[in-house]
C-alpha cells in the first residue's frame, strides 16, 4: 500500500507501507501469516527478477533468505546504495549463513568507525 500525506508545508510525504518476503517456499510460507507479501523462488534469474518488480512496484522493505542472497549479491548491491528498498537478509529455515549477520556489523562498523557489536 502506497499512501501520500500532505504535510503543513504542503510538501507531498510518499510512505512505503508494502513489505515482502523472497526465499524458498518452506521459509517464507510462514510470513503469510502476518500479512506479508511472499514470494517463493528457486533459480537465481528468478529472485533477480522478483527482487526488481517489488523495487519498482514501491516495497519499502524486502526480506530476502540468505541462501538466496547468495545467489543474487550483485542485485541486493545494487539496492544497497538506494535508500528505498531496504533489503534484510534473514536465514532460511536451513539455518543461518551469518550473511545478515555480517552485513548488519559491517554497517555499524561503517557509521561508527568501529565494530561496536563485537562479531
Amino acid at each position: 500500500m502506497l499512501t501520500q500525506n500532505k504535510s503543513e508545508k504542503g510538501c507531498v510525504i510518499v510512505m512505503h507501507k508494502k513489505i515482502g518476503v523472497v526465499g524458498d517456499k518452506d521459509s517464507v510460507l510462514a510470513f503469510k501469516a502476518i500479512g506479508v507479501d511472499v514470494y517463493s523462488v528457486i533459480e537465481a534469474d528468478e529472485a533477480r527478477n522478483t527482487i526488481d518488480k517489488l523495487a519498482a512496484n514501491n516495497y519499502g522493505i524486502i526480506f530476502v533468505t540468505e541462501q538466496i542472497a547468495e545467489k543474487v549479491e550483485e542485485t541486493i548491491a545494487r539496492y544497497d546504495r538506494e535508500v528505498l528498498p531496504a533489503i534484510i537478509l534473514i536465514p532460511s529455515n536451513q539455518g543461518t549463513l551469518n550473511i545478515g549477520m555480517r552485513r548488519i556489523s559491517d554497517n555499524v562498523e561503517k557509521a561508527v568507525g568501529m565494530n561496536i557489536l563485537g562479531n
